[in-house]
């Protein structure tokens, strides 16, 4: 088992612990891809067209010999309705609510993915694949107390991700905020911000209120981990800071039975 080291708020190196067996797990990137895309779809809502849309009409055609196109016509005028050349008329091909947007994934494929993208935050070379500032770090994955837990201010993060050697990288994130392009500029998703580290912990005493205001910062507890959270956008090697106990919760998590 792969020894890491322990580093307290200020940067100092308090013990060394071993790393649960899930951190020598396969890198699967065809794994990992598919549960994060399982994760992205469940999240869309079906929706479709009115059934009867656009044929809310009494419109007849006027039949052949008229000299006219034989489309139906609203009653006592010219006027083209129900078909989808006409204006107000159906669409031809609406989108339904019986569409399956979601992609679903075996159980145990889906922990294998959890696995293997625990286990790439443990490779630095992947890490440093993905765009993130690790040339500061003596070692990933990086471990910090567990007193990180109970941070409640943007200050003291702020100046503990200092002594940690991590603000390089949500200062990676903060300058590469940028405005998006298209529609969604003008309904409330505007800009596109990197992700940045994320911070799992054992139990969330507070820090989620210290982190959430540094660009690119995600605080979530160990047992609610998953694939997105990894590997966002299907990419694994996310920069990771785990708490003592977050590490030690890990070794009973997401075992995998290979009978």
């Amino acid at each position: 088992m792969a020894k890491v080291n322990v580093y307290s708020l200020k940067g100092d190196i308090t013990e060394e612990i071993e790393l649960p067996e899930i951190f020598e797990e396969e890198y699967r990137p065809d794994v990992i891809k598919r549960a994060v895309i399982s994760t992205q779809t469940a999240r869309i809502q079906p929706w479709g067209a009115n059934p009867m849309a656009g044929k809310r009409t009494t419109a007849e055609s006027f039949g052949s010999g008229r000299g006219a196109a034989m489309v139906p016509r609203v009653k006592g005028s010219s006027k083209a309705a129900f078909v989808p050349q006409a204006i107000g008329g159906r669409k031809a091909h609406p989108p339904r609510v019986n569409t399956i947007y979601h992609e679903k994934i075996n159980k145990k494929e889906r922990i294998l993915a959890i696995r293997s993208a625990i286990a790439a935050t443990a490779n630095k070379e992947i890490v440093e694949q993905r765009g993130h500032a690790v040339a500061n770090l003596e070692q990933v994955p990086f471990v910090v107390d567990d007193e990180l837990e109970t941070i409640k201010t943007t200050k003291e993060t702020r100046e503990i991700f200092k002594d940690l050697g991590i603000m390089d990288d949500i200062v990676r994130a903060k300058k590469g905020r940028k405005i998006k392009s298209g529609k969604g500029k003008l309904r409330g998703r505007k800009y596109r911000t990197p992700k940045g580290p994320l911070v799992v912990v054992g139990n969330d005493r507070g820090i989620s209120l210290g982190a959430r205001n540094h660009a690119g910062v995600e605080v979530v507890e160990v047992n609610n981990i998953n694939a997105e959270l990894l590997a966002p956008g299907t990419h694994a090697g996310r920069l990771t800071i785990y708490t003592k106990s977050a590490v030690e919760k890990l070794a009973d998590l997401f075992q995998q039975n290979r009978s």
